[in-house]
């Protein structure tokens, strides 16, 4: 990430502090699920998908979803240190999986669409490495069927719900003069604003 302001650092630590909160609450409710309802794990791993998106909406710059993932989890793991690695390796793997879409079109597209297929494939990749992690490999076929389902609906779902608070906190306008263009494929296209969701 070239030409990192110390504004840019903190508007990115700001949404990761507020993430990694989320993250905490999370993680207590996911390990219940876990340990009593595993098929419906996917149901809330949209949540690490939340800092991420409000990041790069707002922002539509490269490195933020990775630089506000890695806050959310060490905040995370500050209030819950017995899951650092949990909260840290979730902050940071998914992190990369939302910057890799972006990174395609070297950071010069950022239209609503391309955030649901992230999210949508980033969650298929996550829920794999889970799946394998809890044992999921032993659930009826319809168990694997509802258990991806919601690794691919949870992170849609949030990625909206992020999309709309991005769009709630431009508005205030304390991202202006952060922001990068929409698209900025082809000269002459001054679309600064967050889409809508």
């Amino acid at each position: 990430m070239r030409n990192a302001s110390t504004r840019l650092l903190l508007t990115c630590a700001a949404i990761g502090v507020a993430g990694g909160l989320v993250f905490v609450v999370s993680g207590y409710l996911n390990g219940i699920m876990s340990a009593t309802i595993p098929i419906l794990y996917g149901s809330l791993v949209g949540v690490y998908f939340l800092p991420g998106v409000i990041s790069q909406s707002l922002l539509r710059r490269g490195g933020v979803a990775l630089l506000t993932g890695v806050f959310a989890g060490l905040i995370a793991a500050a209030f819950s240190p017995q899951w650092f690695l949990r909260y840290f390796g979730a902050g940071l793997a998914i992190g990369l999986l939302q910057e890799l879409p972006f990174v395609v079109t070297r950071y010069r597209y950022w239209r609503a669409w391309v955030f649901y297929l992230a999210a949508a494939t980033a969650g298929l990749i996550f829920g794999a490495g889970v799946f394998v992690g809890i044992g999921a490999e032993k659930f009826e076929p319809w168990a694997n069927v509802v258990y991806f389902g919601l690794f691919v609906l949870s992170p849609a779902f949030f990625t909206w719900l992020a999309r709309i608070v991005a769009a709630r906190i431009d508005k205030t306008g304390v991202a202006r003069g952060l922001q990068r263009e929409v698209d900025r494929r082809s000269v002459g296209t001054t679309d600064a604003t967050v889409p809508t969701p």
